[in-house]
């Protein structure tokens, strides 16, 4: 903006319309630059186009394309993924979108000596803005006339008001808290100081999910394998005697198919939507379903005193009298304070909302409070003078004498002083004031401290016992966030430092070292997050301001008030829409019970994943047929594996998560697969030895894994409650009659076997229990001794 030709109207007319138009056909208007959610498309795109996705998408089209129309029902599960993971994230952006579109507001201007009400992004470069306390500044600006008391909290995370004069400037996104003035608009749109930051968070941040990127991992490899595979088991089951085209394609999907746990991908979806579904009841916003996981696995929770700890209020603690003077001499005056000045920063809010009275006298002049004078004041003409501030600037050297009882409570509370005296304020040539010559009569002192949240203590103390670090990061003076810390039984109170004083290259060490740091700029709150997940740590964060925005964005999981700024709404995973951080440990128990559920629930889908690609590669070298048909695998997953394992995810689970959630499952995983791999060439070689019918052989061999993933099950889910016991029980008498039934066998192609046909299978199952049980007491002992060394 530098080559840009300025105006500098008068603060009493503003821009003319030529000016306005002016600006407007150059561009030099308040765009907005927002940080915006995701749009439809994108959504779309990326619940669509996924490798998982592709790989069933062709397997489909083969079998569509070969007229076997039933065998593409494992699309299904592919279509209820993909509506799912979109769904949720359309409705969690609807919801942060009706929260900024809540906040938005109009401004006045002045244009051709007249006010006018316009939309933030009407605003122009050098328009005179009409601001008064309680309003939002829309964009910088310069003050030219009148002074006010600002709040920058949410820029800068510094709850002190700081007084606001002619030729001081203004940041766009604070608060206005008292007082009023004209402003000329110094800069607008990408230029304002809210926006820098704010673009500091356009980028795409990978989610930190271990389940996703198991799944990824996973996906990846069979990729690698399944087009070489695939091709070559194809020509081999058309080589085959008595084979068609049709059967051939059948028989190689079904394989393939069994390669891909899509099953895993759609309860892993079903049971987060679940959680989401469970924490909006709770009054939390969940964007991204793979958050959850995240949050279930942090070590280290940094949060800010405002907002978590405190609801960002001050409260009257104690009334402290002085001398000869009763405590209704303090509060009276008080009263009288509170109807003259209606002062809208945290502390005069503390104390009007005790002692405000609609029956007090109305003073002949009123002072209020400047951040410059540290005291505010009122006059009744003929009678006397009350004063409200720091003892330190209303007593001048004469606050020694009340040094010990100042001392005393200013380590936890705001200490400040109610004074009377019997002359008026002295007023200057520049309109400024001066505290009464004749001497100042103590009539006490009023103690403020911030609000505590009531759950706060209970909330922290939680994070401490489950093993999380917590660390306390805010804008406030460090021993002020100290205090509070103490206040709330927080044992690290003491291990706090000034940020302000630390240079970048000490970062590294001071985040691990310490435990408050205060006078953190936004840039060090990032940089904090960002060491700290050097140091290996899994980090999440919470925010409300724009200050916090680059840190948010930093964190492995980032949580936003929804009563802060929209820039921190639209870019944090997880939205506290009441505000209240009592909220988290909920969130954490539902994230540890999806997350040790479903990886408990995955191994039984990985077993069916491993014994497919063994028995692909495998039947390259059988010279028969590959036994499953694409439904044979959708009857016996979906009642060994995904109904049971999807009514398993919801029991309640609140351990930590740990380890690897890939290396877990495979554990788990490998003993099943190798016993169906075995029990399948056993199939093999009694069909071959006794000459059995293909349909024959196929029911024998679908009917042996159907049994195994049933012993799977039940290791699952020991120990055995009621629920379990009704789930198990459930599944094996549906797939009974699914065998059994005339029309459920056709469907499912479960041949009619005959009497020496059972025999075979009966002794097959016989043996099928050993093997299962003989292969996972040695994988046991394997890992035991592993462990051990």
């Amino acid at each position: 903006m530098n080559n840009i030709k300025r105006h500098h109207p008068q603060p009493t007319s503003g821009l003319n319309n030529e000016q306005v138009k002016e600006r407007i056909n150059k561009g030099l208007t308040n765009i907005s630059t927002s940080v915006p959610t995701k749009t439809f498309s994108k959504i779309f795109i990326d619940n669509f186009f996924t490798l998982f996705n592709g790989i069933n998408l062709i397997l489909a089209l083969a079998i569509i394309f070969v007229g076997s129309y039933k065998n593409a029902l494992f699309m299904g599960v592919v279509l209820s993924n993909l509506i799912i993971g979109t769904f949720q994230e359309i409705r969690a952006k609807k919801a942060v979108d009706s929260l900024s579109l809540l906040s938005s507001k109009k401004t006045k201007v002045l244009r051709n000596s007249k006010e006018y009400l316009v939309n933030l992004d009407e605003i122009v470069l050098d328009d005179i803005l009409v601001l008064k306390a309680g309003d939002q500044i829309p964009t910088d600006c310069i003050v030219c006339s009148g002074e006010c008391e600002v709040n920058e909290s949410l820029l800068t995370g510094e709850s002190d008001s700081i007084l606001k004069e002619e030729f001081s400037h203004l940041l766009s996104g604070s608060f206005i808290i008292s007082g009023q003035c004209k402003a000329r608009a110094d800069k607008v749109g990408k230029e304002n100081y809210i926006s820098k930051i704010s673009k500091s968070a356009k980028y795409v941040k990978k989610v930190d999910s271990k389940i996703s990127d198991a799944f990824n991992k996973i996906m990846l490899a069979i990729s690698v394998i399944i087009i070489p595979v695939g091709a070559l088991l194809f020509l081999k089951q058309l080589k085959l005697p008595n084979n068609s085209v049709q059967k051939a394609v059948v028989n190689t999907v079904a394989a393939l198919i069994g390669m891909i746990p899509e099953g895993l991908v759609l309860l892993t979806s079903t049971v987060l939507a679940i959680s989401v579904i469970r924490l909006s009841k709770r009054k939390v916003l969940v964007q991204e379903l793979y958050c959850i996981e995240t949050l279930a696995r942090i070590d280290t929770l940094c949060l800010d005193k405002t907002g978590t700890i405190t609801k960002g209020t001050m409260e009257l603690s104690k009334i402290i009298t002085c001398q000869k003077h009763k405590e209704s001499e303090v509060e009276e005056a008080l009263k009288l304070l509170s109807y003259n000045l209606k002062g809208k920063d945290p502390t005069f809010l503390a104390i009007s909302s005790k002692y405000f009275s609609k029956n007090a006298k109305t003073a002949s002049k009123v002072i209020h409070f400047s951040s410059e004078r540290k005291w505010s004041g009122i006059y009744f003409e003929g009678l006397y003078s009350i004063i409200l501030g720091a003892p330190e600037f209303v007593l001048g050297n004469k606050v020694s004498k009340f040094k010990d009882e100042i001392e005393k409570h200013t380590q936890d509370n705001r200490v400040l002083v109610v004074a009377k005296s019997n002359e008026n304020f002295i007023e200057t040539e520049e309109n400024k004031f001066s505290l009464p010559k004749e001497k100042i009569d103590v009539l006490g002192f009023v103690l403020i401290k911030d609000k505590i949240r009531k759950n706060a203590k209970k909330t922290l103390e939680y994070f401490k016992n489950q093993g999380v670090d917590l660390k306390i990061i805010s804008g406030d003076n460090a021993l002020t966030v100290s205090s509070v810390a103490r206040a709330v039984g927080f044992d690290k109170s003491s291990k706090y430092i000034d940020m302000s004083s630390v240079n970048d290259s000490n970062i590294k060490d001071v985040a691990l070292n310490y435990s408050i740091f205060g006078r953190v700029s936004p840039m060090q709150k990032k940089q904090l997050v960002s060491a700290l997940k050097k140091h290996g740590k899994t980090v999440a964060m919470t925010g409300d301001g724009v200050n916090d925005v680059m840190a948010l964005k930093e964190s492995d999981c980032s949580i936003a008030m929804a009563s802060g700024s929209e820039a921190a709404r639209n870019i944090s995973q997880i939205v506290l829409l009441n505000s209240d951080f009592s909220t988290m440990p909920k969130i954490l128990n539902e994230g540890r019970r999806s997350i040790n559920n479903i990886q408990r629930s995955s191994s039984l889908f990985l077993v069916k994943t491993i014994y497919s690609c063994l028995l692909a590669i495998v039947f390259l070298f059988v010279k028969m047929p590959y036994p499953f048909s694409p439904i044979q695998m959708t009857l016996t997953t979906s009642l060994t594996i995904g109904i049971p394992s999807f009514f398993l995810a919801l029991e309640p689970n609140n351990e930590r998560v740990c380890g690897s959630f890939l290396l877990n499952i495979i554990s788990k995983s490998v003993p099943g697969a190798l016993a169906v791999v075995i029990n399948v060439i056993l199939s093999n070689l009694v069909a071959y030895y006794f000459h059995l019918e293909t349909w024959s052989f196929s029911t024998i061999s679908v009917i042996l894994t159907t049994f195994t993933g049933f012993l799977i099950l039940y290791n699952v889910c020991l120990p055995f409650d009621l629920p379990r016991k009704i789930i198990f029980t459930s599944v094996l008498t549906c797939y009974i009659i699914a065998v059994l039934a005339p029309k459920t066998k056709e469907f499912f192609y479960i041949a009619r076997l005959s009497f020496e046909e059972i025999f075979i299978l009966l002794s097959l199952i016989i043996v099928s229990f050993f093997i299962f049980r003989g292969i996972t007491d040695v994988f046991k002992l394997f890992l035991k001794t592993n462990v051990k060394k």
